[in-house]
């Protein structure tokens, strides 16, 4: 069974529908959505995309990922289209902050929707965190001085453009560009866009079109690890540190 086949069965059992209760939603026949999921043909890309929508799942999940991986309570719904959402937790129920080391930032475009990828990030737990989805991310560049190339920024999950607020700081997924880190003002009423700015002043601002964002996370800590060894860098040597005190950690009150 291929992972479209797989992943349709299981949304559509995970929400107790039957072959013919799903056809009537979807306005197609039984017989079809019995042949999508025993994998006999595949859906066109208009029904994909009804069925993305229908979900809350994103395509690219829908198609790569084998979504029956990720347990049903860990699933958080986020926004009108995007993916079921994996929030990673331990033992005792606590949430774990995800960690997209500096191998893996350049493959997060293509990673972010699929909870395979996700799942094999490390994690770490930061008890101090407010309540909120959170994930690190390793910052590259100088333009958002005085946080140096090699830090982490640890954020928190943004679920709608519309909670953004003027001159904080966020790390956002575009299409075009990957991961960023900007100061971010809004334009969405105006003309759906966001504007990016460096605190680096050497930068100048540019605009972003809302459609082509697809993560956005706001600066929750920063954690300066630029004088440790990149061979050094992993999710121990960052708890040690945090509790050796040799990690600044800044909470901006912006």
């Amino acid at each position: 069974m291929g992972k479209i086949a797989k992943n349709i069965r299981h949304l559509r059992m995970l929400n107790g529908w039957s072959q013919e209760q799903f056809a009537q939603k979807l306005g197609i026949s039984r017989a079809r959505v019995g042949s999508y999921e025993e994998s006999r043909c595949e859906p066109p890309i208009a029904l994909l995309i009804r069925m993305s929508e229908f979900f809350h799942v994103a395509i690219d999940a829908l198609v790569r990922s084998d979504l029956s991986k990720v347990r049903p309570e860990e699933l958080m719904k986020v926004g009108a289209n995007r993916l079921l959402f994996p929030i990673t937790v331990d033992e005792a129920g606590n949430d774990l902050v995800e960690v997209v080391p500096v191998k893996a930032y350049a493959g997060y475009l293509n990673g972010y929707a699929d909870p395979e990828y996700v799942e094999g990030l490390q994690r770490m737990k930061l008890p101090f965190l407010p309540v909120g989805k959170h994930r690190a991310f390793p910052i590259k560049g100088d333009s958002m001085l005085p946080v140096k190339e090699g830090s982490y920024v640890v954020a928190r999950f943004v679920e709608s453009l519309s909670d953004i607020r003027d001159g904080r700081t966020y790390v956002l997924l575009t299409r075009n560009e990957g991961l960023v880190y900007k100061r971010v003002y809004s334009n969405i009423k105006k003309d759906k866009t966001l504007m990016l700015h460096s605190d680096n002043k050497i930068y100048q601002p540019y605009k972003v079109k809302a459609e082509d964002i697809l993560e956005v996370w706001e600066f929750t800590c920063c954690l300066n690890t630029s004088e440790v060894r990149e061979e050094e860098l992993n999710v121990s040597s960052i708890m040690q540190m945090l509790r050796g005190l040799q990690v600044e950690m800044e909470r901006l009150k912006r």
